[in-house]
């Protein structure tokens, strides 16, 4: 969607169809979005990895039914390029446009590709673009361009200033950003509740957002606080402007999602990374690629309970080090990550420079 916006400003003549899953989520943040496109489409598909036999076979008689469907659509729309960033919707319409000799990107966000898109770029991709350069390893011998992650514009235009005047924040104290994405994570959310009274008591002031998993376990425990503790630990089960959240901290406590790699450094976040332990290891080549630069540190989910107390308390107390850290997340700044997309689009498409 970041993309599509940016192709809209760059190239408002441009023609933008989205093809999503049937069924999947991807309509309606579609017609929910501000960016116009030329018409939404929907074709069969399914996945074939991580499920049982029977899944399988269902989701490749999908996937056959799918490529027929993205046929027809290919025909009839006549794009000049195809871009996609996962997910199984893109096997059968990534190649139907190989059939007919369309171009196609891929983005990858992780710097370890999935399965879907480690096939399609080695075998169908003309360019791959990527958030990081250590993806190169992945597709070897094949065209990459690094075009950093796209950015919300929540994040582009956050500021340290505007976010502790938001959350209301005291200036005076270090703050400590925890969250685990939408849905949260557990692990991250029981062991925040049980070190956050610590905390509190070393002049540091918490926002965490506990996404709705854990919602009311994280409400309860903040209520059994004291009124004085209260005032500087702000609970949110979903916070709209994350932004300003991570332009007034001085640390953040997160997954190792792939936007980490982007996010972070675009407002020189030092961070406490928790790779989420059931994703096969993408988080984790996240996590390490961070670290290996000095922006991060990595704390293992098992390790939690025991080590994040004392890890936070000795970092917030290490300003030099602190200061090492947001130098070095900076220094991955890539701020136009869509806008450098958009203009690989349309180079590929024939309508720039090579």
């Amino acid at each position: 969607m970041a993309v599509a916006g940016a192709i809209r400003n760059l190239y408002p003549q441009a023609k933008l169809y989205f093809v999503g899953a049937r069924g999947d989520m991807a309509r309606g943040l579609v017609e929910q979005s501000d960016v116009q496109f030329d018409g939404y489409h929907e074709v069969l598909a399914g996945p074939v990895a991580g499920i049982p036999l029977l899944g399988k076979i269902a989701s490749a008689l999908k996937i056959v039914v799918g490529v027929v469907q993205s046929l027809i659509l290919a025909l009839r729309l006549r794009p000049e390029v195809l871009f996609l960033t996962g997910g199984w919707v893109g096997v059968p319409m990534a190649l139907a446009c190989w059939l007919l000799r369309r171009s196609i990107v891929i983005y990858v966000p992780d710097i370890e590709p999935g399965l879907m898109l480690k096939v399609i770029g080695r075998r169908l991709a003309r360019v791959i673009a990527a958030t990081t350069d250590a993806t190169v390893a992945y597709y070897p011998g094949k065209r990459l361009e690094v075009t950093g992650y796209p950015l919300r514009r929540e994040i582009l235009e956050a500021s340290r200033e505007a976010g502790i005047a938001a959350l209301k924040l005291d200036p005076q104290r270090r703050t400590l950003l925890a969250f685990g994405g939408s849905r949260g994570s557990r692990s991250i959310n029981t062991t925040m509740s049980a070190i956050a009274p610590t905390l509190l008591e070393d002049n540091v002031q918490i926002v965490h957002i506990s996404g709705r998993l854990d919602w009311p376990q994280v409400q309860q425990a903040h209520a059994a606080l004291a009124p004085e503790q209260r005032q500087h630990y702000q609970v949110y089960d979903f916070l709209p402007d994350i932004g300003q959240a991570f332009a007034a901290a001085d640390l953040v406590i997160s997954r190792a999602g792939a936007s980490a790699l982007a996010e972070f450094p675009q407002l020189g976040l030092p961070a406490i990374l928790v790779p989420y332990p059931y994703a096969w290891r993408y988080q984790k080549v996240n996590a390490d690629y961070l670290v290996e630069r000095g922006a991060a540190v990595r704390l293992d989910d098992e390790r939690l309970g025991e080590e994040l107390l004392p890890l936070v308390r000795e970092l917030l107390a290490d300003e030099a080090r602190l200061a090492g850290m947001r130098q070095a997340s900076s220094a991955l700044r890539l701020p136009d990550g869509a806008g450098n997309i958009a203009r690989l689009l349309a180079r590929t498409a024939g309508h720039g420079t090579e």
